[in-house]
């Protein structure tokens, strides 16, 4: 009995852990979709024995939920939604309302499951008085892309501004044109979650207007650069993103965002500037992923990478006192070798054509980006599928966050 109760646990353990290393996957620049489909097997086959253990499956992660418990909360919630289990629910809703930050791996739970499984629950959530759930319920939708219709442009008027930007975020995600203006009325709101994703949302409809606003968002460090950037250079005019990062150049604070920048638009007249930027220890690791990004050329797989990884650590240091707690953002990322990297490019510069945009080594089309959803990895897919709301500019956003199988088999209705 004890081993069987210790197994319970370890499959709990092992799903709280797995479940937080899938949601940190989904944004490095190491995984691709074979490398998240195999993670989706690991952290189901331990979800799977929780299953198999029934309720007392349940109970072990119950108890294990605290105040930071995010992998706990995804793993008890599919279990719950997967029973029908209405007092679990409510006892997960109730822990939910005293520990905000678990609401992540609740937000988790909702986009792992198939919708038919949530599908039952999000009516209520819609139409829920605590803005809690109705933010949940519309995250729901938007992840899965499911129209929830009238509580779309409800929530667009909503009191509580989380409600207000999951809204936005929602409509976006959906291409929703119709409620342009519903979101253009938050372009300028107090908020700053609400008046990232109003424009985010309304810049992936057409809207040049909120380039503006995206531009002061990409500008900035914080939990919205990224979204920015890869947005703002998707849709704004090649030729002002250019001069806009020409502009940002001589500041030495920007020079990352330069350098992810410069990737992103994919000329490769920009690749020799790229190449001695690897020569600065900060900037090298970045600026190896933003040539990957134009060439297509992986530096580990052709050998490109330094032979001694150089004595450079960007992250939270052992000493209490340091206020830098921030993990190292390249740490996943190989170290280029300036020097073997010049030679490739001296050796490949004949096939690229200055003033063209690329994507992985190809000039960027509709296709390009489909294969890179398909092949590369995560940034690099993230990035396709922000090129790619410009080829298609009817349908609703790709999912780079879904399960991997469901973003496998939307694939194969694209191609």
């Amino acid at each position: 009995m004890a081993a069987i109760v210790t197994m319970v646990e370890q499959h709990a353990e092992e799903a709280g852990f797995l479940a937080v290393l899938r949601d940190y996957a989904l944004r490095a620049p190491h995984y691709d979709l074979d490398d998240l489909d195999k993670l989706d097997d690991r952290l189901d086959a331990h979800l799977d024995g929780l299953r198999i253990a029934g309720s007392s499956g349940l109970e072990t992660l119950l108890a294990q939920l605290g105040p930071h418990a995010i992998g706990e909360m995804f793993a008890s919630v599919v279990l719950a939604f997967e029973s029908g289990n209405a007092e679990v629910l409510a006892r997960l809703s109730e822990h939910l309302r005293s520990a905000g930050e678990t609401e992540r791996g609740y937000l988790m739970a909702l986009g792992w499951l198939d919708w038919d499984r949530v599908s039952p629950w999000i009516e209520r959530m819609l139409a829920s008085p605590e803005p809690v759930f109705r933010r949940l319920g519309l995250a729901a939708c938007g992840m899965h892309r499911h129209d929830p219709g009238l509580a779309l442009l409800a929530g667009l008027s909503h009191a509580d501004s989380g409600v207000l930007a999951r809204s936005a975020r929602t409509a976006g995600e959906l291409r929703r044109r119709d409620l342009m203006a519903a979101i253009r009325a938050h372009r300028l709101h107090a908020d700053e979650n609400v008046r990232f994703w109003a424009n985010w949302a309304t810049a992936q409809m057409g809207d040049e207007e909120a380039l503006g606003p995206l531009r002061h968002f990409a500008e900035r460090p914080g939990e919205h650069q990224g979204r920015a950037l890869n947005v703002l250079l998707s849709w704004q005019k090649r030729e002002a993103s250019m001069a806009w990062l020409r502009s940002l150049a001589p500041n030495a604070e920007q020079r990352r965002l330069v350098i992810q920048g410069t990737g992103l638009i994919g000329d490769p007249v920009s690749v020799p500037w790229l190449i001695q930027q690897m020569g600065d220890l900060p900037h090298a690791r970045v600026a190896g992923e933003a040539f990957s990004l134009i060439t297509g050329a992986d530096l580990a797989l052709l050998d490109l990478e330094l032979v001694d990884t150089p004595d450079y650590d960007a992250g939270p240091t052992d000493d209490p006192h340091d206020p830098n707690v921030a993990m190292d953002p390249d740490q996943d990322l190989p170290w280029p070798d300036p020097q073997l990297v010049q030679a490739w490019w001296q050796a490949n510069q004949g096939s690229f054509q200055t003033g063209t945009p690329y994507l992985l080594g190809s000039p960027l089309s509709e296709h390009q980006c489909l294969h890179v959803l398909h092949k590369g990895q995560q940034r690099q897919r993230i990035a396709a599928a922000c090129a790619l709301a410009r080829f298609r500019p009817t349908e609703a956003l790709f999912p780079t966050s879904a399960p991997a199988r469901r973003q496998q088999r939307l694939l194969a209705g694209m191609s």
